[in-house]
């Protein structure tokens, strides 16, 4: 979940690196640290933030170095601290490494490094690579000690090494953690992620797990790890600075839950015909047999895709007839799923880089499974190997670690495989096509909803302080209490649990009084609206705070809640798309006005790429 950099060219490496370092900051912020090279080695490192390493650089002559590697930290082994910090080096700081990811097998090469007489300075695990390097490299060259070193690792790993002895170099290997080669005008550049790269170069290489890169200033040669010469395309990245840029917005986080008219209408751009009620995802390689097959749809996700993923449960099989399940991706590969002939596997996850979704869709692909991807992000790992192909986001980089845009693109994804599927089950294309023209009516519903922000906020600033918070939703707007309340958890630190309404009398019913209000999802056209309005009474004999989310023009409902935030009239199965824009908004003013770092909260980092 960490963020590298690595620079060699023509210009200041530390001026390059530091910038990439500042893109990634959102993928880990508890330390950062730069290592550079030009015969002799130069580290810095220090906790905190990047703006504290820049303090310990500033005055420094280092324009000099124009071979280097850097990394921004999200903390697995060992806490935030200067010596934890990455880069790590051999004991005579003659190699140095950057390192995103874990190291299973890392006690058992320490305790054997010791016995040759190596010293460890750090709790990392990422420590033993650089003296794993130290000590093959006094009989072979900087390419073959990395090699011989990552015959020991086990786990995962995405490094940059540099090495005195090879000042011109550095060295890149890839396994289960994101790594890409950015190609500009005499220079290369090295990152875990597009977005610190795009300023300097559109031309990309990615590497694959089990593939290693030597890079100097003007080529750069790949390998396997058995040294054989492996040639690589070179890709194009399609979107442009100033999808990064936050453009007038305060935080990441508000700019993008505002973009969502756009992002959802993305979505589906060119994808429907709607008077011939057609849906077409290209990217998926399926045959017309092997869709007319399906009998069982398996949804597997973590976190925020997880909640999208419940909500596609409702969709396809309204839609499509279609028996689905929905797994969190860190369980299915552990409970030895049964997979029949006729299961489609559906992995959902924002980077694509997900370590847990990716072990999942590994398993079911490597037992048969025909399994496609949902994701956001081009070229990404998960995008590269569904065997069955899959569908873009096109939502642009999400750069606030707390997922909004994501979150309604993938329901609108899911929507369109619903009918998708839906089709070949005997749908007409008349009731697909009416189906879809209500979700070209969503983009303007939700900007209906983001002009009334204002009144979001009054109400955050009325329950800033609480402690605790209860959301409430039933049928297909579950998920949506599920969503609401893992975000007012991610950013403002308020604990916060999303249940079925129905739920609530079975247990949490216990904890509400005064001081704990409870958040209902509620539009009125629902056939269970008045199951949920005696939820309400409950919660209000109780002397419990409402916080209602209902349509347009419901006025019975102003009988039962304290605040009411309205969204406009939309068809039930389309209801999450808009009665999630104002707990999004609920969130952000929630955390805002409590003083928390809204695009980098602690302990979260953007992209988990670590088990």
């Amino acid at each position: 979940m960490c963020g590298i950099v690595g620079y060699v060219g023509n210009e200041s490496a530390l001026d390059v690196i530091l910038s990439g370092l500042k893109r990634l900051e959102y993928r880990g912020y508890d330390s950062s640290g730069v290592a550079l090279v030009n015969g002799n080695m130069f580290i810095e490192k220090r906790v905190g933030k990047i703006s504290n390493l820049e303090d310990h650089l500033a005055g420094k002559n280092l324009g000099g170095f124009h071979v280097g590697i850097g990394h921004t930290r999200w903390a697995t082994h060992g806490v935030p601290s200067d010596i934890n910090a990455h880069p790590h080096t051999g004991c005579h700081e003659r190699i140095a490494i950057v390192h995103n990811g874990i190291i299973e097998n890392y006690a058992a090469i320490k305790k054997m490094l010791i016995d040759k007489g190596h010293i460890f300075s750090s709790e990392t695990d990422s420590e033993v690579i650089a003296h794993l390097i130290e000590y093959y490299i006094e009989n072979n060259s900087f390419l073959d000690a990395v090699l011989k070193a990552l015959a020991k690792l086990e786990g995962t790993y995405g490094i940059l090494a540099i090495s005195e002895s090879e000042p011109d170099t550095i060295i890149a290997a890839r396994k289960g953690s994101p790594l890409l080669l950015g190609i500009a005008d005499d220079a290369m550049i090295l990152a875990s992620d597009a977005s610190a790269i795009i300023e300097y170069t559109r031309k990309v290489v990615y590497l694959e797990d089990g593939e290693i890169i030597e890079v100097k200033k003007d080529k750069m040669k790949t390998f396997d790890l058995e040294r054989r010469r492996i040639d690589k395309k070179v890709e194009d990245i399609t979107w442009d600075i100033s999808d990064i840029e936050k453009q007038g917005f305060e935080h990441f986080m508000l700019k993008e839950i505002f973009e969502q008219p756009e992002t959802i209408q993305n979505a589906y751009r060119g994808r429907i015909v709607i008077d011939e009620g057609l849906v077409r995802l290209d990217g998926i390689t399926l045959s017309r047999q092997d869709i007319n097959d399906v009998r069982r749809v398996i949804l597997i996700a973590c976190g925020t895709s997880f909640h999208a993923a419940l909500v596609g449960e409702y969709l396809i099989e309204e839609f499509a007839r279609i028996p689905v399940e929905v797994e969190y991706a860190s369980e299915f590969r552990y409970r030895r799923p049964i997979l029949l002939r006729g299961d489609l596997i559906v992995v959902i996850s924002q980077s694509g880089e997900t370590a847990d979704t990716l072990a999942a869709l590994r398993e079911a692909r490597d037992r048969g499974a025909n399994v496609v991807g949902i994701t956001n992000v081009v070229g990404s790992t998960i995008a590269r190997e569904c065997n069955a192909g899959g569908v873009y986001l096109h939502a642009g980089p999400e750069i606030g670690v707390a997922s909004t845009k994501a979150f309604t693109s993938q329901i609108v994804v899911l929507y369109l495989l619903g009918i998708f599927l839906a089709r070949r089950k005997g749908m007409t294309a008349d009731e697909a096509g009416a189906l879809l023209r209500e979700l070209t009516k969503i983009p303007d519903k939700v900007q209906w909803i983001l002009d009334r922000a204002d009144a979001v906020k009054e109400v955050a600033e009325l329950y800033k302080d609480t402690a605790n918070c209860l959301y409430l939703g039933r049928g297909i707007n579950f998920p949506v209490a599920l969503e609401g309340a893992l975000k007012l958890k991610e950013i403002s630190y308020v604990h916060a649990e999303g249940y079925p309404a129905a739920e609530m009398k079975h247990g949490p019913i216990a904890l509400i009084d005064e001081n704990m209000p409870a958040v209902f999802a509620a539009p009125f056209w629902d056939e269970v609206y008045a199951k949920v309005v005696h939820n309400m009474q409950e919660v209000k004999a109780r002397s419990g705070k409402i916080i209602c989310i209902a349509t347009e023009g419901d006025q019975e409902i102003l009988k039962h809640a304290d605040h009411v935030l309205r969204i406009p009239n939309i068809g039930k199965m389309l209801s999450p798309l808009l009665s999630v824009i104002p707990l999004q908004l609920l969130s952000y003013y929630v955390a805002v006005l409590r003083g928390c770092n809204v695009d980098q909260p602690r302990n979260l980092a953007k992209s988990v790429t670590v088990e």
